[in-house]
Parts: structure tokens; C-alpha cells; sequence
């Protein structure tokens, strides 16, 4: 983590230096900070400033979740590290650090879960609402996200309460992990590590993505994936084997 915050900072100097009109950001949003969770809970605040509460109450939000549980920190690192290694169009840390919205959706997430399990649940649903008014992305507080998440582009995407994520999962814009009609109690997708799921993709009630599947983009998926298999259509078939070199991979 202390890498990460190193190279991002480094990088930060080197671009205030070279690109004088951006230096005022830089310097707001990594430069004047001493952390990587100080810094990010900065950034995350002001991408929700606006309306009442304001920067100062979203960012005290944050930074409470933040400063409590430092495994909030570690996996922000991760997703942020996944950006560069999954996104061929990301060759900047600090464009990613600062430009990704689906990046910042899921750490505000993070902060909005943590208030959601200690039964802060009015401050867990400001947090949500403010991510989906500001950047069109909807994550119910009580979903369980693991780490190395890689949200790419994000618009549109949505996840229900009982929704659960595992780690190193990457997914497109306009992704729906829902639930079915009225059904109460767990009704959500589980989604297993290393899986990829294409851009509109459909995943709907209480099924299970097997590790390292993958969900073309536009299917609707009903019943459960077995691990490593590949998912497509309307109402998705099953088409083919994974190999392990592509799971996990946005084309």
C-alpha cells in the first residue's frame, strides 16, 4: 500500500511539473495529503459536494469508515491496482485515481457498508444516494464486495442488498446484479472470484457465478454458472470452457 501511495504521489510531481494548468488539481487531490486514505477520502468527498450535507459532512462519512478499518484502505489499493492491469486504456495512475467514477463508486461503497454494518443505516443510504444521483451507479449498502475490482466505465451499474461479490471481478456499464419480482430475504447474485461480466448484463436472484465464468455482454442470466464456463444470450446458454489466462478480462 505504502508503494502504491508512493508511485501515485511520485507520479503526481512529475505531471504538476510537466503540465502546469493541472497543477492546482494535483496538488488539491494527492500532493497536500499524507496518505493514500487521506487522500482518497479528500477525492471521494469532493466527487459527491453539492447539495446538503455538503463536502465537510460526506467527507467526515468517509473518512469515519476510512480511519476505522484499515481493510478498506487495502482493498481501494487493490481495485485501483486492477485498473492498470485490466484496462488497456489506463496507463496513468493518477488519471485513474482521479477520472475512474466506477473506482470511486465502489470506495464511497466501502464507506457506505462499513456505516451500514455498524447500523448507521440513514448515513449508509445518504452515501448511496449521492453515488447514484452523482455518478449513475446504484450499490445497496448491505452488498458484500471483495477486493481487486475492476468497474470500468460503470454507468448504470446496479447491485442489490443481498448481492455478493468476491474478489478480483471485473464488470462492465449498465450490469444489474438483481433480484426477481417481490421476493424477500436472499435474492441477490453471488458472484464468485475472478469472474468477468459484460457490458448490460442481466444477473438476476439468489444464483451463483462460479469462479473465473464469464457473462457476455447483454445476456440474462437466470440459473446459476458452473465455474470457468462462459454465459451468452437473451436467456444465457452455456457455450464454452474458460481457460484460465481469460477469466477475469474486459475486452
Amino acid at each position: 500500500m505504502n508503494d502504491l501511495w508512493t508511485t501515485l504521489y511520485t507520479r503526481a510531481v512529475v505531471l504538476a511539473a510537466a503540465e502546469q494548468p493541472s497543477r492546482p488539481l494535483l496538488v488539491s487531490a494527492i500532493l497536500r495529503h499524507q496518505s493514500f486514505a487521506a487522500a482518497l477520502t479528500h477525492w471521494l468527498a469532493t466527487r459527491l459536494d453539492g447539495p446538503p450535507p455538503g463536502y465537510a459532512a460526506i467527507r467526515q462519512l468517509i473518512g469515519a469508515a476510512y480511519e476505522d478499518d484499515e481493510l478498506l484502505t487495502r482493498r481501494s489499493s487493490a481495485d485501483l491496482r486492477a485498473i492498470l492491469e485490466r484496462d488497456p486504456a489506463c496507463t496513468c495512475l493518477c488519471s485513474a485515481f482521479l477520472f475512474y467514477k466506477g473506482f470511486h463508486a465502489l470506495q464511497i461503497h466501502r464507506a457506505a457498508h462499513w456505516h451500514w454494518m455498524h447500523g448507521k443505516h440513514f448515513a449508509a443510504r445518504l452515501l448511496q444516494h449521492r453515488v447514484a444521483e452523482a455518478l449513475s451507479i446504484d450499490i445497496h449498502p448491505a452488498a458484500q464486495i471483495g477486493s481487486g475490482i475492476f468497474l470500468d466505465h460503470g454507468t448504470g451499474f446496479v447491485a442489490g442488498e443481498t448481492a455478493v461479490i468476491g474478489d478480483n471481478v471485473s464488470l462492465l456499464h449498465g450490469v444489474t446484479l438483481g433480484g426477481r419480482g417481490k421476493q424477500q430475504g436472499d435474492r441477490h447474485p453471488k458472484i464468485a472470484s475472478d469472474v468477468s461480466i459484460g457490458a448490460g448484463a442481466l444477473v438476476l436472484g439468489n444464483i451463483h457465478i462460479g469462479r473465473g465464468a464469464r457473462i457476455g455482454a447483454g445476456s440474462v442470466v437466470l440459473d446459476s454458472v458452473p465455474t470457468a464456463q462462459t454465459a451468452v444470450g437473451e436467456r444465457a446458454r452455456l457455450v464454452r470452457r474458460v481457460v484460465e489466462e481469460d477469466s477475469a478480462i474486459v475486452a
